[in-house]
């Protein structure tokens, strides 16, 4: 029997949505991170598993050429995901972050349940990447350990 979701993955779970390889709205991914992992290459192995499919379909090319990381929160730097992401300077991110914090149905649910899991001090790093295909679709992801274990919310649209 797997492991129980800590409450705040679970909760982003019910807001964003459960893990998906649909390449298209939101997904909440989390799993144990072996010790010296990489969360850099956890976040993409996870982005390439939520394009899923389409990534054979339309080529590595076109998903690779929209990874690019836009943010890393500073080891001493302040914890509030949700300034992090409105400051990110990245055209296509910050047009995608409004329809994740403020137009969503759940919209204050949505920014407590990314407060609990992103901003706790338990987090040792964060990184948020731009994400896309280079044409239509474009959105961004937020990756964070925490506890030995990764935490990933990717969106994406067109």
């Amino acid at each position: 029997m797997p492991d129980a979701l800590p409450a705040y993955a679970s909760t982003l779970q019910s807001i964003y949505g459960e893990p998906s390889s649909g390449a298209w709205g939101s997904a909440v991914f989390h799993a144990a991170m072996p010790s010296g992992a990489s969360l850099e290459d956890a976040a993409f192995a996870t982005y390439r598993t939520f394009v899923g499919p389409a990534w054979e379909r339309f080529g590595a090319e076109a998903w690779t050429g929209g990874w690019q990381r836009v943010h890393e929160r500073p080891a001493a730097g302040p914890r509030d995901l949700i300034a992090e992401l409105r400051a990110i300077e990245d055209r296509e991110v910050r047009m995608a972050v409004p329809m994740v914090i403020d137009d969503h149905e759940q919209a204050e649910a949505g920014r407590a349940a990314l407060a609990a899991a992103f901003d706790d001090p338990a987090v040792t790093e964060l990184l948020v990447h731009h994400t896309g295909d280079g044409e239509a679709m474009s959105g961004f992801a937020v990756s964070a350990l925490r506890d030995g274990a990764a935490t990933h919310l990717l969106f994406l649209l067109d």
